[in-house]
C-alpha cells in the first residue's frame, strides 16, 4: 500500500462503519454500543482509484492512562503517530462535544495531514452539525454517510488533496523487470500424477496463526512480546479484545500473520449481543487461520472451556498447538509439566502427539519453541505423501491386523491415495465400507501417525466402494 490512514475520532460516530465501507468487509465490529473498538485494527482499503492501509481505533474518551479508556486512548496516539494522514470523523446529527474540540485540538499540534469528515449527513437536520464543524479550524469538512455510501468521491478527493498527487499515485513498476519466480503449471500437474511425487514444504510462504483462548489467558500479552512492542491492548481486565486484530512481524525471515481473537466463554454465559459478535468473529478468525495456538493458563488449565475450543479447532480441521501460558507463576515446572503432558495425552485423544509447550507472554520464556512447534505442525498439517507409499504400507498394516470378517464375509482394503492436505485426507477404495468398523479406520490413522510421522493435525479416512484404478491397466498387459 502507498500511505497509512487512520479514523479517529470520539466514540459511536461511525468510525467503524466507514472503516468497513472502505475496506469492503464488514471487518470490524459495529454495534450501537458506544466504545466497541478498542485495539487498532488495519485493513487494506480501496475508494475509487486510490489504495490505501487503513486503521480503525478506539474513540477518544477523557480518562487517566491507568485506566482501560486512558490504555485504549494510548493506542490510538499510536495509530496517528504511524498514519501519514488522520481522518477525523464528527458526528454531523449530533453536533460537536468538548471531546471534539480536544482531539481537534491535538491534531492540530501534531502538525500531519488532517481530513475533517461529517459523518452522518444524511440525517434530518444534520446542516447544523456539518457548519459546526468549521469551528475546528481544520479546514472544510466532508460530507458523508459511511452507513450508506454517500459523498466516498469528495472524500477521495479530499485525501488526495492531503497526501499529494505524488503518494497517493505512485509510478507503477514494469511487471517485466520485476524477477518473479513463476512456477510451470503443467510441469508441477504432471509431477502430481507420478505415484511417487512428495512435494516440498515451502519455507517461504507467508503462514496465518490464530490465537484462542479463555478470557483473561494471556492471549493479547503473548503477541505483544512477539512484536517486542505494546501493540494491543492489554491489562488485568477481562475480556478486553473484542474484535480479531491481525498484525505481521518476521519470525527468522518468515512472515508470519497473527490474528488476536476474544476470550471465548461457555456458550450458555454469552448473553450480550457484543459479546456474541466478538465470539463469532473469533471463530471466522480460526475457520481463517492455518494454525492455531490455544493458549491455556497454566495455573487454571483444562477447563471444560479449554478442551471445548481445543476439540472445534481439531474438527475444523487447523493444525493446533496448546500453549501453557503463565509459566512464571508455576511453582514446581518438572511435576507440573509432567502432569499437564499426561492430561493432554488423555483428554485430547483425538489429537495424538499434539505438541504442547510452556511460555511466559509476561517474561518471553519459550516463544522460541512455540514458534517453532508451529512451523513443525504446520509442515505436517501440509503434508502429502506419495500414492505408492500409501500402498505399500496399507499392504503391510493389513498383514499385520486383517479387517474384520462381517457377517463371514472378510473385508478388503484394495487401495489408498491422498487425496488433499491440510488437514491430510486420505481415501480406500474397499469392498464394503459402510461395514469396516469404526476401531479399524481409527487404528488405520494411528498408524499414519506413527508410520509416517503426523503427530497432533487432524486426519481424515473416507471409505468408498471401487476398483483399483490401475487394474484394467494390468489386465491390459
Amino acid at each position: 500500500m502507498n500511505f497509512t490512514v487512520a479514523i479517529v475520532g470520539r466514540p459511536n460516530v461511525g468510525k467503524s462503519t466507514l472503516f468497513n465501507r472502505l475496506v469492503g468487509k464488514k471487518l470490524a465490529l459495529v454495534d450501537d454500543t458506544p466504545g466497541v473498538t478498542r485495539d487498532r485494527r488495519p485493513g487494506d482499503a480501496k475508494l475509487v482509484d486510490l489504495r490505501f492501509t487503513i486503521v480503525d481505533t478506539a474513540g477518544l474518551e477523557q480518562s487517566g492512562p491507568e485506566t482501560l479508556q486512558g490504555r485504549m486512548w494510548l493506542q490510538t496516539e499510536a495509530a496517528i503517530d504511524e498514519a501519514d494522514i488522520t481522518l477525523f470523523v464528527v458526528d454531523a446529527k449530533y453536533g460537536l462535544t468538548p471531546a471534539d474540540e480536544t482531539l481537534g485540538e491535538m491534531l492540530r499540534r501534531r502538525g500531519k495531514p488532517v481530513v475533517l469528515v461529517a459523518n452522518k449527513s444524511e440525517a434530518k437536520g444534520s446542516d447544523g452539525g456539518y457548519y459546526d464543524a468549521f469551528t475546528l479550524g481544520l479546514g472544510e469538512p466532508v460530507a458523508i454517510s459511511a452507513e450508506h455510501g454517500q459523498g466516498m468521491i469528495d472524500l477521495r478527493d479530499a485525501i488526495v488533496a492531503a497526501i499529494g498527487e505524488d503518494r497517493a499515485f505512485p509510478p507503477e513498476v514494469d511487471e517485466a523487470e520485476t524477477n518473479v519466480d513463476v512456477r510451470d503449471e503443467a510441469a508441477l500437474a504432471g509431477a502430481e500424477d507420478d505415484e511417487d511425487f512428495e512435494p516440498e514444504y515451502d519455507e517461504t510462504k507467508p503462514l496465518r496463526v490464530a490465537i484462542i483462548g479463555r478470557p483473561n489467558a494471556g492471549k493479547s500479552t503473548l503477541i505483544n512480546r512477539f512484536l517486542g512492542e505494546d501493540r494491543l491492548l492489554t491489562g488485568p481486565e477481562a475480556g478486553i479484545t473484542r474484535d480479531s486484530i491481525s498484525v505481521e512481524w518476521e519470525w527468522r525471515g518468515r512472515t508470519i500473520k497473527m490474528f488476536d481473537t476474544a476470550g471465548m466463554r461457555k456458550k450458555a454465559r454469552v448473553q450480550e449481543k457484543l459479546e456474541k459478535l466478538s465470539v463469532a468473529d473469533s471463530l471466522r478468525s480460526i475457520r481463517f487461520a492455518e494454525s492455531v495456538v490455544i493458549v491455556f493458563d497454566a495455573t487454571i488449565p483444562f477447563e471444560k472451556q479449554d478442551l471445548q475450543l481445543a476439540d472445534l479447532v481439531i474438527r475444523e480441521g487447523r493444525a493446533a498447538i496448546l500453549a501453557f501460558n503463565k509459566w512464571d507463576l508455576v511453582e514446581d515446572p518438572q511435576a507440573v509439566l509432567a502432569d499437564l503432558r499426561e492430561k493432554t495425552e488423555r483428554l485430547l485423544p483425538q489429537a495424538r502427539g499434539i505438541r504442547a509447550v510452556p511460555i511466559s507472554g509476561q517474561t518471553g520464556y519459550g516463544l522460541d519453541k512455540l514458534m517453532q512447534s508451529i512451523i513443525d505442525t504446520d509442515k505436517v498439517w501440509n503434508r502429502r505423501i506419495s500414492t505408492a507409499r500409501l500402498n505399500r504400507w496399507l499392504d503391510g498394516v493389513q498383514t499385520q491386523h486383517p479387517p474384520p470378517a462381517v457377517s463371514g464375509r472378510r473385508l478388503k482394503l484394495k487401495y489408498m491415495t491422498q487425496v488433499k492436505a491440510r488437514p491430510p485426507g486420505f481415501m480406500i477404495s474397499c469392498t464394503r465400507p459402510d461395514a469396516v468398523p469404526e476401531s479399524y479406520i481409527r487404528y488405520l490413522i494411528n498408524g499414519l501417525r506413527n508410520d509416517f510421522d503426523m503427530p497432533g493435525v487432524p486426519i481424515r479416512i473416507h471409505l468408498r466402494a471401487s476398483e483399483n484404478p490401475f487394474e484394467n491397466k494390468k489386465k491390459r498387459r
